[in-house]
C-alpha cells in the first residue's frame, strides 16, 4: 500500500531570513581559505536547525542563572515535536538522517543527492566558479512545506560559497617597524608575571589552514615556554590541513601562539570547519557545547560584514553565542581589519563581532618597552593600504542594556544599535606579533591577534579566580571598570574617532591585565565554572 504524500501536497512557504542575493564573484571573500570545491554529482549534507523546547532568554546584565552544558541541553535542546516533523519530512523526500553530534543540540543533519535536496527545499542549485574555486550556490529563499513553518529556524549547507575571511595582516617591511612576542605584549599590558592558566582550555574556531607540531614546539622553545597540548576537532569534515603560509595557516598559528603564550599551561582545542555559513555555525555550536574539551573561552578571528550574512545564518550564530553566555563560556571576536567600512560601501560592522553576546576586539598601534607603553593610538594604516581596525554600530542587533551609558552613535536602522568594539589591543602589523608559520618566523597583526590576546587573558582570569568569567561584557562596562582599561583617545578608523571613554574604534580601551583579572573575580561571584 502506497502512503499518500504528506508534505509534498502541502503549500510551500518561504523560510524567513533564508533569502540569498544573486551570486557575484565579487561577493566571495578574497581570502576564501577553507572553501570546499563542489562535486556536482556528490551528496549534500545540510544542517537543519530547529527551535528549542524552551527558548533561552537573557535580560539586562546577562543570564540570571549559569547552566552546565548538560543542563542547557536538557532545558533548551531541540523541541522533540520539531525533530519528529523534520525526520518525517526527510523520509518522504528520500533524505538520510545523519548522526548529529551531541554538541549540536538543536541540529538535525540530513544528506541526499542534489536533486533530492532541490525537491525537498524548493531551491535550484547551480555551480559557479571564481578565482577562489568552484562553489554550489542558490539564489532567493528556501521553501518549506507549511507544516514545518515555525519549527525550522535555518537550513544551512545547500549553498557552500565562502562566508568569512580571517582578520590578520602580514607586516609590510618598513624601516620604522617594531615587533613583539606575545609575552612582551602581555608585559606592556600588565598581565601578571608568572601566572598560568593550567586547568583551562582555550577554544579556537578555524575555517581553513592548519598547524604543524614542529612549528609549535620550535616557537614555544624560542620563548622558553612549554608547548601547549593541542587537540584538533573536526567539524563537518574540516581538518587540520597546513599548507599556505600566506593564507589561513597564518591565522591558525597566530591564534595558537598568541593565546597559548599568554595563557601558559592551558590546553588548546582547535575546531576546524569548512568556510561556509554551515561550517562556521556548526563549529561555534560544537565548541560551546563540547563536554570533552570543555573550553572556558573561545576565540574567533573570522567574520564578514553583517550584510554578507543571511538573516537565518546570523540568527543561528547569534543563538550559539547566547548559549555560550548561558553556560559560562566567554567568546572573543576580531572586529575586522578594513576600518569603518569593513571593506564595503558606507560604514559597516563585522559579524559575529557585532553579536551582543561576544567580546568584540578592536585594534591599536602599540609602542613601548618592558612594562612601559610610550604610545598607543587607534590602528589606521588605510592611507598606505595596510588596514585599520573595524568598528561602528550594528544594523542588526539593538543597543544592549550594558552599553546604554556609552554614548554609542545612532544606528542607521531601527533594529540596530549595538556598538563595536568592546575592547582593544595591539593589532597594527607595523607593531605586530612575532610568530612562526610553516617553518618561518614572520610578523603578523590584525584584529585576529587581539581576540586570542583577550582570550588568553580571560583564561588566566578563570584560573586565578577559580571560576569561569563567562559573559564578561556587563562587568567590563560597569561604572567601576574604568580603571581596568587604558583609554585610547587618539586616532580614527575612518568613520569614527577615538575620544575619552568608549568609542567605535577602540571600545573601552586596551587592558590593564591584572586589574581586568581582579574585576572579573568580583563579577564572577559564586557562579559555577563552565563545565
Amino acid at each position: 500500500m502506497t502512503t499518500a504524500p504528506r508534505f509534498a501536497a502541502q503549500h510551500r512557504v518561504a523560510l524567513g531570513g533564508s533569502e540569498k542575493e544573486p551570486f557575484t564573484a565579487q561577493a566571495v571573500p578574497p581570502q576564501a581559505a577553507g572553501a570546499q570545491p563542489v562535486a556536482e554529482a556528490g551528496e549534500i549534507t545540510v544542517s537543519v536547525i530547529v527551535g528549542p523546547k524552551t527558548p533561552f532568554t537573557m535580560e539586562g546584565d546577562g543570564p540570571q542563572e549559569r547552566l552546565t552544558r548538560e543542563e542547557f541541553e536538557v532545558r533548551h535542546g531541540a523541541n522533540p515535536a520539531s525533530v519528529e516533523l523534520v525526520l518525517a519530512f526527510a523520509k518522504e523526500f528520500g533524505l538520510t538522517v545523519e548522526n548529529s553530534p551531541r554538541a549540536c543540540p538543536c541540529t538535525v543533519r540530513l544528506s541526499g543527492s542534489q536533486a533530492a535536496m532541490e525537491k525537498a527545499f524548493g531551491v535550484s542549485l547551480t555551480t559557479e566558479t571564481t578565482d577562489a574555486g568552484t562553489f554550489r550556490v542558490r539564489n532567493g529563499a528556501i521553501y518549506l512545506p507549511e507544516e514545518l513553518e515555525g519549527h525550522v529556524v535555518a537550513v544551512l549547507g545547500l549553498d557552500n560559497r565562502p562566508q568569512a575571511r580571517p582578520h590578520f595582516r602580514i607586516a609590510t617591511p618598513h624601516a620604522d617597524n617594531v615587533s613583539y612576542t606575545p609575552v612582551q605584549v602581555g608585559e606592556l599590558y600588565g598581565f601578571p608575571a608568572g601566572a598560568t592558566a593550567s586547568g583551562q582550555t582555550v577554544g579556537l574556531i578555524e575555517l581553513g589552514g592548519g598547524y604543524r607540531e614542529a612549528d609549535v614546539t620550535a616557537y614555544f622553545q624560542s620563548l622558553g615556554l612549554a608547548a601547549p597540548a593541542i587537540t584538533a576537532v573536526s567539524v563537518d569534515g574540516g581538518k587540520n590541513t597546513p599548507g599556505d603560509a600566506n593564507g589561513a595557516d597564518g591565522e591558525v598559528m597566530l591564534d595558537i601562539e598568541v593565546s597559548a603564550s599568554i595563557a601558559t599551561g592551558a590546553k588548546v582545542a582547535v575546531y576546524f570547519a569548512p568556510n561556509t555559513d554551515q561550517g562556521f555555525i556548526d563549529a561555534v555550536t560544537t565548541a560551546v557545547h563540547d563536554t570533552k574539551n570543555k573550553p572556558s573561552v573561545i576565540s574567533i578571528s573570522w567574520g564578514g560584514p553583517e550584510s554578507s550574512w543571511t538573516m537565518q545564518a546570523s540568527t543561528a550564530l547569534n543563538a550559539a553565542c547566547q548559549a555560550a553566555a548561558a553556560v559560562g563560556v566567554t567568546i572573543t571576536v576580531a572586529c575586522g581589519d578594513d576600518g569603518s567600512t569593513d571593506g564595503g560601501s558606507g560604514n559597516n560592522v563585522d559579524f559575529p563581532a557585532s553579536s551582543p553576546y561576544v567580546l568584540a576586539c578592536g585594534g591599536t598601534t602599540l609602542e613601548g618597552s618592558g612594562k612601559t607603553i610610550t604610545s598607543e593610538v587607534v590602528w589606521n594604516e588605510l592611507a598606505s593600504g595596510e588596514g585599520a581596525t573595524g568598528g561602528g554600530v550594528s544594523t542588526l542587533f539593538p543597543l544592549p542594556a550594558w552599553q546604554q551609558s556609552s554614548n554609542v552613535p545612532a544606528s542607521t536602522t531601527s533594529a540596530g544599535g549595538r556598538g563595536v568594539p568592546d575592547v582593544a589591543g595591539d593589532a597594527d602589523p607595523s607593531t605586530g606579533y612575532e610568530v612562526r608559520v610553516d617553518g618561518q618566523t614572520t610578523v603578523i597583526g590584525g584584529t585576529s591577534a587581539v581576540a586570542p590576546l583577550w582570550a588568553g587573558l580571560i583564561a588566566l582570569a578563570n584560573q586565578q579566580n577559580g571560576v569561569a568569567a563567562g559573559f564578561v561584557n556587563p562587568a567590563l562596562y560597569a561604572a567601576g571598570a574604568k580603571g581596568v582599561f587604558r583609554d585610547i583617545t587618539q586616532g580614527s578608523n575612518g568613520g569614527f574617532s577615538a575620544g575619552p571613554g568608549w568609542d567605535a574604534c577602540s571600545g573601552q580601551g586596551s587592558p590593564v591585565g591584572s586589574a581586568v583579572i581582579g574585576l572579573l573575580a568580583g563579577a564572577s561571584g559564586a557562579k559555577s565554572p563552565a563545565q
